[in-house]
């Protein structure tokens, strides 16, 4: 399982996993309470591979910054909740990000990375976030 197969939908809480694609859109499993529902093509779909955050110089992709967050919590749940106020959000992503752009990232984004963080520790799917290191260990090989 990796990234690429993880999915956050507008208007729906969680994340939710592809169970199946079909002719007009996939079937997906919620993460959070493991009931099934077809989402059509015409839903907001965000694939979490696809998903970067904005720094002062670059776009981070998010498995990046779920990797720091991975290894700040020695991957077990953060230590703060996803509903803390903005400056406690603020803060915690400051050590975890620290050249986050602060005008573009807002106290709602800092909240989904953290509940997502949660949601794929507790499903332990937090080595989905490892693939793309093995691939560049064996790049860096050849």
């Amino acid at each position: 399982m990796s990234l690429d197969k993880i999915l956050s939908i507008s208007g729906k809480p969680g994340l939710y996993q592809i169970v199946t694609q079909t002719r007009t859109g996939a079937v997906v499993e919620s993460l959070v309470d493991n009931k099934r529902l077809t989402v059509g093509a015409h839903s907001n779909i965000s694939v979490l591979s696809e998903i970067a955050i904005y720094t002062l110089t670059e776009e981070v992709p998010l498995r990046d910054v779920l990797k720091k967050i991975k290894d700040k919590e020695n991957g077990e749940q953060t230590s703060i909740s996803h509903k803390d106020s903005k400056i406690k959000l603020e803060e915690y992503f400051f050590d975890v990000l620290p050249d986050y752009d602060e005008d573009r990232v807002y106290a709602s984004d800092i909240k989904k990375v953290i509940q997502w963080y949660n949601l794929l520790q507790k499903n332990n799917m937090l080595d989905t976030l490892e693939p793309e290191d093995d691939e560049k260990i064996s790049d860096e090989e050849e």
